[in-house]
């Protein structure tokens, strides 16, 4: 079977990432996640080592599809035909690896994830269905709230804490170790947050830059201070400061579930690129 699996970074940097960069905004995912483990390490995401493939039929140096899988995270995949996604099923399912389940577009995760149960008997069942954003000619929310927008520092890491266990309890997805998280944001100035009257009122997140492009996430206003436009505003702000600092394509995803932020994104001049589909595993307990 031509899926080769390594747990070596330069290996699949080396052989996979041509065909990952030809396509980087819909493979935002895994390019976030490998210029992570550069910049941290193989245990940043956590203690359970990464595993990283792609698929290279015999005699050819043609690589046409890629994976990534960065424990507790579900495992990402490149666009690929049904038949490799279940390829790739069989493969990991034979190897004994324990997923929580696929991140892809929707045929691909539909592909793999009927594999995977097959093979396994895990329970398959669809959590999300998101959208996948570009900036376009970025404009202010209107009507545009009070405030003003300060990049976070190590001062406001419990808030940023508080705030991202809350965001996590909401969303029902992600890392649950958001220390980590806000630790890592932290260390290259990742958060922005919007301050009405000197008092933080909302934050957005945003990744490192690869492949000249970033990633806005997540965008989090606590429950007290919603419908004030301040979560538009933090999205306006830290996409602008993106522009201002030369790179080329700005991201977000949404779940397809909440149609009031799909509406705002678009608004501040977000255009549509992908759908993507989160399948969950989990064993079953009859």
């Amino acid at each position: 079977m031509p899926w080769f699996l390594s747990d070596s970074l330069p290996d699949y940097s080396a052989t996979a990432e041509g065909l990952v960069r030809a396509n980087a905004a819909r493979n935002t995912i895994l390019l976030g996640a490998a210029e992570t483990l550069r910049a941290r390490g193989l245990a940043a995401f956590g203690p359970d080592r990464p595993l990283f493939g792609w698929w290279q039929p015999p005699g050819t140096s043609v690589v046409s599809a890629a994976f990534l899988h960065t424990p507790p995270f579900p495992l990402a995949l490149t666009s690929m035909t049904a038949d490799i996604a279940a390829t790739l099923a069989q493969v990991l399912a034979s190897q004994g690896r324990a997923l929580p389940g696929v991140n892809a577009d929707l045929p691909v995760a539909t592909a793999f994830g009927a594999a995977w149960h097959q093979l396994t008997g895990d329970v398959v069942e669809e959590s999300m269905r998101s959208r996948l954003y570009q900036l376009g000619e970025l404009k202010p929310p209107e009507p545009f709230p009070p405030g003003q927008a300060r990049v976070a520092g190590p001062a406001d890491r419990s808030l940023l804490t508080a705030w991202s266990e809350a965001f996590h309890d909401e969303a029902q997805t992600g890392d649950r170790n958001v220390d980590r998280m806000v630790d890592d944001r932290l260390s290259y100035r990742g958060y922005t947050l919007w301050e009405q009257a000197g008092q933080p009122v909302s934050v957005a997140g945003l990744t490192r830059q690869v492949a000249g492009q970033v990633r806005v996430g997540p965008v989090y206003t606590p429950p007290g201070q919603r419908g004030h436009g301040y979560g538009g505003a933090a999205t306006w702000a830290v996409s602008r400061a993106a522009r201002d600092a030369g790179v080329s394509r700005v991201l977000l995803f949404t779940d397809l579930a909440n149609p009031t932020s799909n509406a705002l994104y678009q608004r501040l001049g977000y255009r549509a690129v992908s759908d993507r589909t989160i399948f969950s595993f989990g064993k079953n307990r009859l």
